[in-house]
């Protein structure tokens, strides 16, 4: 049974379709933000669709937030490419009362009605996280087939040490197997449902004893829900780095040749002015390619980002900037 009704949850669906192709025949890729992540949902979209011109692609973008100024931007994508884009607007009163940190809003649990929206509707969808840009074919993932009882196709994220220490804190031995990055899912979407994860998971977010224990909120919990019922699959996929790491004397760059989804995890983001290294070209060409191309990066907005872009221009050589930064950051600090 869906979590979320479409007409308790949805409040109105946007849709800007410029393809040709028949909607039966498309590959359906889902995101889920808020306001701070539309303009890295919308480039992402473009470097799908750049590395991918010949697939029947339909992206559907779940949000609270959407301005004049998205709209026409997000029309002005789908017209580019003819390709379809839909926009959710959503009501998030029931996921508010759910634990959120500085770092993860509500807006992490849009996957939960994500899931439940497209029951009876598809079979087969694909959620990213909107911090990624994609400089690969996903046709692995079109023509992918779920196997009998098998929930989703992820990512493993880090190694066994990290698998057996989630397995120890969420007392779940089978997470010892492997634990995945929630920010690549390929649902099999009747599956999902059969197995009542999004009821299952909000329960769970809602009980002081599993709240103590989780530290990735939904992720956590996915995690327990689908362990021995998801399928892990080739980490070129989800291949993550945090633009943060560029900070340190030893960074080894994960990303290849092979790398389909570049996910960019931590607190920097590739649209912002300070993340300057070789990892954001895959973002940067797509933006280049998109209604987003003049956009300016984005510049800090609170003391955490001028610290972050402070130390990042002072590792770039830019060290008047990095001093502005630091000063900017610590005007913050004291004015809290």
């Amino acid at each position: 049974m869906s979590q979320f009704s479409d007409k308790d949850v949805i409040l109105s669906v946007i849709e800007f379709d410029h393809s040709e192709k028949a909607e039966e025949n498309r590959f359906n890729i889902a995101f889920g933000i808020d306001k701070n992540f539309l303009y890295g949902c919308g480039v992402a979209i473009a470097s799908i669709l750049l590395s991918n011109p010949s697939l029947r692609l339909e992206f559907h973008v779940f949000t609270d937030y959407f301005s004049k100024e998205d709209n026409q931007r997000f029309s002005a994508l789908a017209a580019q490419y003819n390709t379809c884009i839909k926009i959710y607007l959503i009501d998030c009163d029931k996921l508010k009362s759910l634990p959120s940190t500085k770092n993860w809003s509500y807006a992490t649990y849009f996957r939960f009605v994500i899931a439940d929206y497209f029951y009876n509707k598809i079979d087969k969808l694909l959620y990213l996280d909107a911090d990624i840009a994609c400089k690969g074919s996903i046709q692995e993932l079109v023509d992918y087939t779920f196997a009998e009882h098998e929930i989703a196709a992820v990512v493993a994220e880090r190694g066994i040490d990290w698998w057996t220490n989630r397995s120890q804190v969420l007392t779940t031995p089978q997470l010892v197997s492997g634990y995945f990055n929630a920010g690549f899912l390929l649902i099999n979407i009747n599956e999902w449902n059969r197995n009542d994860i999004s009821a299952k998971a909000i329960d769970m977010l809602r009980i002081p004893e599993w709240v103590e224990k989780i530290t990735h909120l939904d992720q956590d919990v996915l995690n327990v829900l689908l362990a021995g019922k998801c399928r892990f699959i080739n980490g070129k996929f989800n291949t993550r780095f945090s633009i943060n790491y560029e900070l340190k004397d030893d960074v080894i760059n994960p990303v290849n040749d092979e790398t389909v989804f570049i996910h960019y995890v931590g607190p920097t983001k590739p649209w912002h002015e300070w993340a300057a290294y070789p990892v954001s070209q895959s973002f940067l060409n797509a933006r280049e390619h998109s209604p987003w191309r003049d956009v300016e990066l984005l510049k800090p907005g609170n003391s955490n980002q001028y610290r972050y872009s402070a130390k990042h221009k002072f590792k770039q050589k830019r060290y008047i900037q990095g001093v502005v930064n630091y000063l900017n950051y610590y005007k913050l600090k004291i004015a809290r």
